[in-house]
């Protein structure tokens, strides 16, 4: 039983990955700030939704280490974390900002990490 728990688990970080990368995924979040920026929650929360969407599936578990400032070309690493514990890392970019607003674009890593011992 164990076996197809950890197979299932990580097919679906692998369905997430692989939509995300076939499918290509941005986003937007307007933000209250003369330089813009986005709370690290605030992005997990975008991220994880915007997955959702692009994969059918529910809303996975994601965590983001800091805040995303709102200048173009700006990069932070966020984590996604399957039921059995393998790890996905996401990739967010800035892709532009129009005011308080805050355009990014996600690249899901190619490979999952196997969960920790």
């Amino acid at each position: 039983m164990a076996i197809a728990r950890t197979s299932a688990a990580a097919w679906s970080i692998s369905a997430v990955a692989a939509g995300v990368l076939l499918v290509g995924c941005s986003g937007s979040v307007t933000v209250e700030k003369s330089e813009p920026k986005l709370s690290a929650g605030k992005l997990a929360d975008t991220v994880s939704e915007k997955l959702a969407a692009q994969t059918g599936r529910p809303k996975p578990d994601v965590t983001c280490p800091e805040d995303l400032a709102g200048k173009v070309g700006t990069t932070t690493r966020c984590t996604l974390t399957a039921d059995d514990g393998s790890t996905l890392g996401v990739t967010v970019t800035v892709s532009s900002v129009k005011g308080s607003q805050i355009n990014f674009d996600l690249k899901a890593d190619d490979k999952a990490s196997p969960p920790a011992s």
